[in-house]
């Protein structure tokens, strides 16, 4: 344990909290949380994989099927508005000195999602399109770990890069290669934990579980008022 810990340390020059790998574990574990949220417990919907919600929406308007479709369309509308509306946040807000951009929206994230705790069944689908918009706020706000750029809340990018890291290891034999492949393979890792206690959690419990990600994302929004790592 103490030799990954030195490791990772010794990856992370003096650099922003925002893209630390500690922060981004926290930024991770709560993607893979929430998706797993929503496809378990508001009528299986994914909240960051828009290419599953495209497929079946694609699917349901070919048969016929357009309330059920219009159900996957919503959450893809509100992913592109997430992006949207968190670019428009950095433009606006970069160089404020009261709190950082980035911590602004971690905090609107956590109201939101707290909001979408207290919906019930009967607002699935507006539940959906928020957790949505919120993941899609995360993922265009925190886009780089350790200078790399990278996903929190997916894993096809991530995936890619890293095995493209690891083939360059195995071919040039360059220990950064190697360290970038892990960071990509750990935040998959993360992101695969959340997922699974997500999906696990959602089915025991249900709508409120919610909260468990607001938590991880106040752990973030926290370890920002250092602005800097050593």
């Amino acid at each position: 344990m103490f030799r990954i810990r030195s490791f990772f340390k010794e990856l992370e020059p003096t650099r922003q909290m925002s893209e630390a790998f500690r922060n981004c574990i926290f930024l991770a574990l709560s993607g893979g949380f929430q998706d797993a949220y929503t496809y378990f417990t508001r009528d299986g919907v994914f909240a960051n994989a828009q290419t599953g919600n495209v497929v079946l929406m694609s699917t349901n308007f070919m048969t016929g099927k357009w309330e059920e479709g219009l159900k996957y369309l919503f959450p893809i509308l509100a992913f592109a508005l997430g992006v949207l509306v968190a670019d428009l946040i950095q433009k606006k807000f970069k160089y404020s000195k009261k709190i950082h951009w980035r911590q602004g929206i971690l905090l609107f994230e956590i109201l939101i999602l707290f909001a979408v705790g207290f919906m019930p069944k009967s607002m699935n689908t507006i539940a959906a399109v928020i957790v949505s918009f919120s993941c899609a706020m995360q993922v265009q706000t925190f886009r780089k770990v350790r200078g790399y750029s990278y996903a929190s809340t997916m894993c096809i990018g991530n995936l890619r890069s890293g095995t493209a890291a690891l083939s360059g290891f195995i071919h040039d034999r360059k220990p950064e290669q190697l360290r970038q492949a892990m960071y990509y393979f750990g935040v998959i890792f993360f992101f695969a934990l959340g997922a699974g206690l997500g999906g696990n959690l959602s089915l025991s419990f249900g709508m409120h579980i919610i909260w468990i990600s607001c938590g991880l994302l106040l752990v973030s929004f926290l370890m920002m008022f250092k602005e800097k790592i050593q």
